[in-house]
């Protein structure tokens, strides 16, 4: 995470240098004729004289050359400008390259995974090879400007090596070699720790980059001092791609790599599997596959399938957080906000930051923000009615409520489909379904599709959804209900909407329904509704409610008292309230009260607090919650 941190900042200054250097520095070589005395200019260790600028590949030479202190002050203003100018143009032509070579390495195709129980599941996978792509198209893109200028030198020298071309390659490799990995090594937090994702990739990059230095070093300096001859820069390219070969068979764990078996554990605040490498653990064998419960039925269990399951799981995992700070959102706002948290904290591509960073500059802005916006305002525009259709002659078909609860024991959930303007003489079909939330059907609820009628003169109907109960203590889950394919009938047959310039009917925000399942397993866990409440002086009593959840087993006491903050308790600002809070057997809200005292005076803005103690059992033979 240290080194996605740093990318933008990085990225951004080695373009900056980069790209001056491109545009204006190789049209500023000096001669080195100095004119003054030589021997003074070594005692005084200063350099004296005039230098003779050359033609600039962009811009000619600024005539005359020796101007006054007005001019070089003007002149160096002119220059500045143009140089940001230009600087922020070729990093936006450099950047949209990067963009198309990340949409080239983000192709996907889809497969087919076997699961250990027999089960096949459809999932995509990226063609390129993350560590491929990585070594040569976003190498190519990232390196772009230093290429360029080591090509524009050596060809603009008739083929000599200049000061900076060569350099600044052997720079950039060397700054991304050491100065980067080392700063990320070193803004880890105190107490905590990274692991590299492909220990095996890093290994052989990494004695690459130090091979690369020796052998530069070797061709330019040993075999032939000050010239590379054809031989050399034939074999200096050949290992370019025997590099990206041995990274690849790395990678994919090919020939000797796959006698280095992998281990995996389980992080069990994330339920997130962690790769290391080492010792094969027990149930796998030296060909590779997995045994004990790992191995059914003669299938294998293949790392991807591992990853699909994985981040099934994380997904689910983001939205049931989500689901419980955002109780209001509907299931399609629900995967927008995941959809939006998921990218914001996966891996990114060097374009990505590369991309970012020209846009923070430029001004244009975060672009995951950007997209969170646009998918939220095409959300919006969907549940909106055009303002040209009459909307005092269409139904409107929805949720009400849009969010249910219930508890594991209660055997079914009814939920309300309602009928809303229009003509209530026609006749509405609406077909319903259940969808996975952090319950799963089957085994949490039933599964259940149908078809909802509301007959003529009906402006609301029922339908139930089971629920399955078992001995499990589990958090409390929630699962979905979607209405969908609007039907009006005006005689017997049901006919598909559309064949009026204006529908009959429509489907009205909330098309989707929550349903959440409270635990009766457990005694429960007692929090308030929200943490802070504003309310007027002049509301005399205020109420507070307490929530019971993860479980509503048995009758359990929970006492409460009020605590002085900047305002004062007994009868002063509110009055002193004390007492205890019975919650008999799957009850699971209760309300606190407390008076508020109006002293109909001018007061800055006061508070106090309302604290809970320790739950007590009421049932008999039960020690404690």
């Amino acid at each position: 995470m240290a080194w996605l941190s740093l990318q933008p900042l990085t990225s951004a200054f080695l373009h900056f240098g980069l790209v001056t250097f491109v545009l204006f520095l190789h049209g500023l070589q000096v001669d080195a004729g100095l004119t003054g005395d030589s021997t003074s200019s070594v005692q005084n260790n200063s350099c004296s004289g005039s230098f003779d600028c050359k033609e600039g590949v962009i811009l000619p030479i600024w005539y005359p050359e020796n101007p006054s202190l007005g001019d070089k002050i003007a002149r160096v203003i002119v220059y500045f400008v143009a140089l940001i100018y230009m600087f922020l143009g070729v990093s936006i032509i450099a950047d949209r390259f990067m963009a198309s070579i990340e949409v080239i390495t983000s192709q996907e195709k889809e497969i087919t995974i076997k699961k250990p129980n027999g089960e096949t599941t459809t999932t995509t996978i990226r063609i390129w090879n993350e560590t491929v792509s990585n070594l040569t198209l976003m190498a190519l893109g990232s390196s772009a400007p230093e290429i360029l200028l080591s090509l524009i030198e050596v060809c603009g020298h008739g083929f000599i090596a200049g000061d900076l071309g060569p350099s600044t390659i052997v720079g950039s490799a060397a700054f991304n070699m050491f100065i980067i990995i080392a700063i990320c090594v070193y803004v880890i937090p105190d107490g905590e720790t990274r692991k590299i994702k492909h220990l095996r990739v890093f290994f052989v990059t990494a004695a690459w980059s130090i091979f690369a230095y020796i052998w530069l070093y070797m061709i330019l300096a040993v075999f032939s001092p000050g010239v590379v001859q054809v031989w050399e820069g034939l074999l200096t390219l050949f290992f370019f791609p025997l590099c990206v070969l041995l990274a690849w068979i790395a990678d994919r764990r090919l020939l000797f790599y796959k006698y280095m078996h992998k281990k995996y554990r389980t992080d069990k605040h994330r339920g997130i599997i962690i790769e290391s490498e080492g010792d094969h653990p027990k149930g796998i064998e030296m060909d590779g596959k997995m045994m004990n419960s790992h191995f059914l039925d003669g299938n294998l269990v293949t790392v991807e399938g591992k990853e699909v399951d994985e981040s099934r799981k994380e997904m689910i995992r983001i939205l049931k957080d989500l689901k419980q700070k955002h109780p209001e959102k509907d299931l399609d706002q629900l995967v927008e906000m995941a959809n939006y948290y998921a990218l914001s904290h996966q891996q990114k591509s060097r374009a990505f930051y590369r991309i970012q960073a020209t846009r923070m500059m430029t001004g244009a802005g975060n672009i995951l923000k950007k997209h969170a916006a646009e998918q939220a305002k095409k959300s919006t525009s969907l549940h909106e009615v055009r303002p040209d259709e009459p909307e005092e002659f269409i139904s409107k078909i929805y949720f009400d409520p849009c969010s249910y609860q219930c508890l594991e024991n209660c055997g079914a959930v009814l939920l309300t489909v309602v009928r809303k303007g229009g003509d209530v003489s026609k006749t509405i079909y609406v077909d319903y379904k259940t969808e996975d939330g952090s319950a799963n059907a089957g085994a949490d609820y039933e599964f259940t599709e149908g078809t909802v009628v509301l007959k003529s003169g009906e402006t609301q109907k029922e339908f139930s959804v089971g629920i399955i109960d078992d001995d499990i203590f589990e958090e409390d889950e929630h699962f979905f209900v979607r209405l969908s394919n609007l039907r009006v009938v005006d005689s017997e047959e049901p006919s598909e909407l559309g064949n009026s310039p204006y529908p009959k009917a429509i489907l009205a925000s909330p098309c989707v329904a929550t349903v959440t399942i409270l635990d009766d397993d457990h005694a429960g866990i007692f929090t308030f509704e929200c943490d802070v409440i504003h309310v007027s002086e002049s509301i005399g009593v205020m109420e507070v409610k307490v929530l019971r959840t993860s479980g509503a087993r048995g009758t359990v006491i929970v006492p409460f008292r009020t605590v002085e903050g900047t305002a004062k308790g007994g009868g002063e600002d509110f009055e002193d309230t004390y007492g205890e809070l019975e919650f008999k057997n799957d009850e699971t809200v209760k309300t606190v009260r407390v008076k508020i005292v109006d002293e109909e005076e001018y007061e800055r803005q006061e508070n106090f607090f309302i604290a809970l103690g320790e739950p007590k059992w009421m049932e008999r033979g039960i020690s404690g919650v």
